[in-house]
């Protein structure tokens, strides 16, 4: 009898490299939420609690040093994976298509949802305080499990990443961040490559 397991789902994690960076990086995330009045007013209008660049900022590497820094530290993370997950580029390189930070106050979450038009989606994680929602993922599977009955680890994964962490994944993986129980600030750094 052989057993294969086919199609696997793939995710990275590891140590941003730069702990003094991480707190750059903090620094420079509070200014935004303080700065950036079209990303406050964008947070307020869709219910999202705290502040996010999602929607208002798209230069961030280009706007800030640390955001730099960040990036070339990204592209290197993002690239070792895409080795491991063993994409053919055509000798070609997996490139930043955005990036943005969140600042989630506490009881704070974001809902599923995938990133569309991208290859490569992670976090970098910046701040976690203890009770800090976690990075939820969803089995790919689940919309065609139909009557399959249930597995051991269940249809969902839940990440409990530490502040410096990256974590990377393909972008058509469906994930959410879910609320916890922190009493401060959740924040993080998200990006897509494509």
């Amino acid at each position: 009898m052989t057993v294969s397991a086919l199609f696997p789902t793939f995710l990275y994690r590891a140590p941003l490299g730069d702990p003094d960076l991480v707190a750059e990086l903090e620094r420079s995330v509070r200014q935004l939420a303080e700065d950036d009045t079209a990303g406050r007013r964008w947070s307020r209008d869709h219910g999202y609690k705290g502040y996010t660049s999602y929607a208002s900022l798209n230069d961030l590497p280009a706007r800030d040093p640390a955001f730099a820094d960040g990036k070339r530290l990204l592209d290197r993370h993002v690239a070792a994976f895409a080795k491991e997950a063993g994409f053919d580029l055509g000798g070609r390189r997996l490139k930043l298509d955005s990036l943005w930070v969140n600042l989630l106050r506490p009881g704070g979450h974001h809902s599923a949802h995938l990133h569309p038009h991208s290859a490569v989606s992670g976090t970098l994680y910046v701040v976690l305080p203890p009770g800090a929602g976690g990075l939820k993922l969803e089995d790919p599977r689940l919309p065609m499990m139909m009557a399959a009955p249930l597995r051991d680890g269940g249809t969902h994964h839940l990440v409990t990443p530490e502040p410096g962490e990256v974590v990377l994944w393909e972008s058509w993986l469906r994930h959410e961040v879910v609320p916890g129980t922190a009493k401060s600030d959740r924040i993080s750094i998200s990006f897509n490559y494509r």
